[in-house]
């Protein structure tokens, strides 16, 4: 089967921050919320018998326990967010998945409809 299949799932999850990097008259130094999306794609090749590059169970379960960390919280108080942008965002989350979904290959996180950052393997 082919090996460029890719497939994805979507995220969503409320979280405050503030950039404490940028100049203090810029209006992300303030603390503000984005309602998120983070979107994890695996590529792979198509299992013969399951018919599936990889279960979507399987994403979720790795997902959410992400998810559930940063949902409704303000991200600069985690650990390794301390500057949180997007970019960080998306090392944060490729860093707690890669070893449960080996098969990682991308995550995009959404600040807004319009903003966001992808890292891609």
């Amino acid at each position: 089967m082919n090996n460029n299949q890719t497939i994805y799932k979507r995220f969503k999850f409320e979280s405050a921050h503030f950039l404490p990097n940028v100049p203090k008259d810029h209006k992300c130094h303030r603390l503000h919320g984005h309602s998120y999306e983070a979107i994890v794609s695996v590529r792979g090749n198509i299992d013969e018998v399951q018919g599936w590059v990889t279960d979507y169970g399987d994403i979720s379960k790795a997902v959410k326990l992400i998810i559930n960390e940063l949902d409704h919280q303000l991200l600069n108080n985690i650990e390794g967010l301390e500057n949180p942008t997007a970019e960080k965002l998306c090392f944060y989350f490729w860093y707690r998945l890669e070893e449960t979904l080996p098969n990682l290959y991308q995550i995009e996180i959404k600040e807004t409809e319009k903003t966001g950052a992808i890292l891609k393997k």
